[in-house]
């Protein structure tokens, strides 16, 4: 899906089509500005996530102008949380509130059609080459199939996530030798889940089983390469293959019919990269940072980080405030908003790679309940101000 008339002047470009972007141009339209959002994909697309929306996402949602046509997609609500060991342990988990369970190939159209409602032009399947500063803006150089483009823009907003093209704005070089995973997921049907997200850990990685709309289940997996490179050369076999090491989780999928169509990858991903909340211009979600996926709430702190650039953007576009002021501002909050949740999601990732530590988190888990579910809650982001 996309739209080929775009304006060659704009306030405001946003690069990137996914849930931090989308949101962020239709609460930019909202306010008036001529919005652009383009993504290199075309849409509906499914894509590697746990597809789970936290209980703090609320507060998020209904900051950017979302909650209601984000609450009619259809999903399915959550109540707990359960980790499932290798060993056979498991621990559950209340949650505060309800979560929910929503697919991304229907929640990232659900927002494209929300933008475009509000206002912004849409393109998709079109490649951002170069962005280049200018003394009035910005120029956007894409690529459209064959077609070269350029694009002037006030301000552009960087949303494409986290394996950024060399060149752009938010390229990081990982060093040589560093620790680098595989993301796999792929939808099922007839998986019997209560209203539950289920962990399972294992050796070389864990997945997680989340039910979404349509009684479809979506399993995801972030694996070390080495245990995916021998799982086999398809993304089924790898997450069979992972299902093998977790009992239970074989039991789980053993008979589960996969959905077609409804599997993608990701790699290398890098986990704990350090922040990064502008590079020439702000940065949203997993362009700025990447979160621990054990945080449970990537897709609430990506919707948060648009709900935190959206006011700044405005009044720089008022002329209420410098480009430097925008920066300064938005830096700060990204900090004091994702500096605890990184903390522990990024401990918890340590320990459940280690396995004599990961072999003790059920026996701790039962002797101090209390104590997990802070260190979950830990986290997860506070509820946005309103």
């Amino acid at each position: 899906m996309g739209l080929s008339k775009v304006p060659g002047k704009v306030d405001v470009a946003v690069l990137g089509a996914g849930l931090a972007g989308s949101s962020a141009a239709k609460a930019l339209a909202d306010k008036g500005w001529e919005t652009l959002l383009l993504d290199r994909q075309t849409f509906p697309r499914h894509k590697v996530c746990g597809e789970f929306l936290s209980p703090e996402t609320q507060s998020t949602l209904q900051a950017l102008g979302i909650s209601e046509p984000v609450s009619g997609l259809g999903h399915c609500e959550i109540e707990r949380i359960k980790l499932i060991f290798e060993n056979g342990a498991e621990t559950e988990i209340e949650l505060p509130a309800r979560a929910w369970g929503l697919s991304r190939y229907v929640l990232d159209e659900g927002l494209h059609q929300a933008a475009l409602h509000a206002g912004a032009v849409l393109q998709t399947g079109t490649a951002v080459t170069a962005v280049r500063t200018t003394d009035r803006g910005y120029l956007i150089e894409t690529k459209q199939g064959s077609e070269m483009n350029v694009f002037e823009a006030r301000a552009v907003i960087g949303a494409w996530g986290a394996n950024q093209r060399a060149g752009l704005p938010g390229y990081q070089r990982q060093p040589a030798g560093k620790a680098a995973y595989v993301g796999v997921k792929s939808h099922f049907r007839g998986v019997k889940m209560e209203p539950i997200v289920e962990l399972y850990f294992f050796r070389g990685g864990y997945l997680g089983l989340c039910p979404v709309e349509g009684g479809v289940v979506n399993a995801s997996a972030l694996l070390e390469r080495g245990t995916a490179a021998n799982a086999g050369k398809s993304i089924l076999s790898i997450i069979y293959g992972a299902a093998q090491r977790n009992a239970k989780l074989y039991e789980k999928l053993k008979d589960a019919e996969p959905v077609p169509g409804a599997q993608a990858a990701v790699a290398p991903v890098y986990l704990n990269r350090k922040p990064v909340a502008w590079d020439q211009l702000p940065l949203l979600g997993d362009s700025a940072t990447m979160i621990p996926p054990l945080c449970g709430d990537g897709m609430s702190m990506a919707l948060r980080s648009a709900a935190l650039c959206v006011p700044l953007a405005d009044r720089y576009l008022r002329g209420q405030s410098s480009l430097g002021q925008w920066q300064q501002d938005y830096a700060r909050s990204i900090t004091e908003e994702f500096r605890g949740p990184l903390r522990w999601g990024g401990l918890l990732q340590r320990v459940v790679e280690m396995p004599a530590l990961a072999a003790c988190l059920p026996h701790a888990a039962r002797l101090a309940p209390g104590a997990a579910r802070a260190l979950i809650q830990a986290t997860r982001l506070k509820p946005f101000p309103m």
